[in-house]
């Protein structure tokens, strides 16, 4: 059963009983943020590189800590080019299922791992998106704790199940507006068509007059 039809129902139930996590951006304003899941990936990631580079895009990863200790010059590559950074622990398991110190030891060991391949400060990789969007009040309150960012979403074309370029275009443009955070995935799941979708998505969104930003920027607007 498609769970994209949904979401767009989910996310402001969801938004309105967590308000901790960032949903999306100022809904005043036509930023808009572009995110990827998963990686970084050997393939799929250097080609969704020559895309955003095609339109000088800055967009932001969340990454599996196991994958930048596999792939750390594709790592070094991504945020050399401008990106932002974020977590999805180590290994693409429920934070729900996690017992506190193994999340926290998941979360520390990707900031490592980001921090060797990217020679970034540890302190400045804090947003953090739940694999599969799961999370508890324990989980947030945990990352609170730890002086983490939670970052959620408002746009989920549902792409890892590769439904086709075309649909996952249309379900982002038609879902899209001002402040949305937009996920797909560069990893192992959904990553095969993900440079397409980009190619795909990028030039109608930026016709529709949207400016993509990274979620840095989108806390900005929070706390301005």
């Amino acid at each position: 059963m498609p769970l994209a039809p949904l979401f767009p129902v989910v996310h402001p139930i969801l938004k309105s009983a967590f308000p901790g996590c960032l949903w999306m951006g100022d809904i005043n304003s036509q930023e808009i943020a572009l995110t990827f899941d998963d990686g970084p990936h050997r393939l799929h990631t250097p080609q969704l590189l020559k895309v955003l580079d095609k339109y000088d895009i800055k967009a932001s990863f969340f990454w599996l800590g196991f994958c930048v200790d596999r792939h750390p010059e594709i790592a070094k590559e991504v945020y050399a080019s401008g990106h932002w950074i974020g977590l999805h622990g180590y290994q693409h398991v429920s934070f729900a299922k996690l017992k506190t110190h193994e999340l926290k030891h998941s979360l520390e060991d990707t900031q490592k791992a980001i921090s060797k391949a990217c020679d970034l400060d540890p302190k400045l990789i804090r947003d953090v998106r739940p694999p599969n969007g799961i999370f508890t009040p324990r989980t947030l309150e945990l990352l609170k704790q730890w002086e983490y960012r939670p970052v959620m979403w408002s746009v989920v074309p549902e792409d890892w199940v590769r439904p086709g370029v075309k649909k996952v275009m249309s379900r982002v443009v038609q879902q899209a507006e001002n402040g949305s955070i937009i996920v797909l995935h560069d990893g192992y799941c959904g990553g095969e068509d993900v440079a397409d979708s980009a190619d795909k998505i990028i030039p109608l969104l930026l016709y529709k007059g949207y400016k993509f930003v990274t979620i840095d920027r989108l806390w900005q607007q929070i706390y301005a």
